[in-house]
């Protein structure tokens, strides 16, 4: 292969690899302006737009190990990756192509795993993703808070306005530290903190819980 084919295929596998998303457009009839603009809405949320031959993006998904998509590639397309964020990148793309009436997708690749055209739009359209960790995060304090009410409810019933025992006393505080700890696991669990320290603070949690 030509030298210079090759350090174009090795920097499209570098980036694919770097990324948990590879987005594929149709940028047919669009101008140079309106890409810009594009590629800036995308830069805004942590993504890129780039332009290559689909021969050469063909054989670096192969050499990234990623799905055949293949059939996908044809005629004037870019790529779009990113470090995390793919609904960011596809709210950009569906803010672009609902302007414009350009850019439509063609298929997609989210961790491993093919997106239709019509999958990949539906991501763009929730709601960005700091408002869907805080609604779980709301849910999962509910719920705590719920579960700690229940149990309050059958301390106090079952003292009759006594003052309540040592044993009941500890069920209390340790539902609501029990309710605390879910909260802030499940909260570095969905920002993506690493399994290992994850696995660590689970076992901290549950050496600390009392006899």
């Amino acid at each position: 292969m030509n030298p210079d084919k090759r350090i174009i295929i090795d920097d499209l596998t570098a980036r694919v690899n770097a990324s948990p998303f590879l987005i594929v457009v149709d940028y047919t009839s669009i101008t140079v302006p309106e890409f810009t603009n594009l590629r800036s809405a995308l830069a805004a949320c942590g993504a890129q737009c780039h332009v290559a031959k689909n021969n050469f993006m063909r054989t670096a998904l192969t050499d990234a190990g990623l799905p055949d998509i293949g059939e996908h590639l044809v005629g004037q397309t870019a790529f779009v990756t990113g470090a995390s964020d793919v609904a960011g990148a596809a709210k950009a793309i569906n803010t672009f192509a609902k302007a414009s009436k350009k850019a439509e997708y063609k298929v997609a690749i989210l961790d491993g795993a093919i997106l239709s055209a019509d999958e990949i739009r539906a991501i763009g359209e929730l709601p960005p993703r700091d408002q869907l960790l805080a609604k779980l995060l709301g849910t999962i304090n509910a719920a705590g808070s719920a579960l700690a009410r229940v149990i309050q409810a059958y301390v106090d019933k079952e003292n009759g306005g006594s003052e309540e025992p040592a044993l009941d006393r500890t069920v209390r505080l340790h539902s609501s530290q029990m309710c605390e700890n879910w909260t802030r696991l499940s909260y570095r669990f969905l920002v993506g903190t690493p399994a290992g320290e994850l696995k660590c603070q689970v076992g901290s949690w549950r050496d600390s819980k009392p006899n």
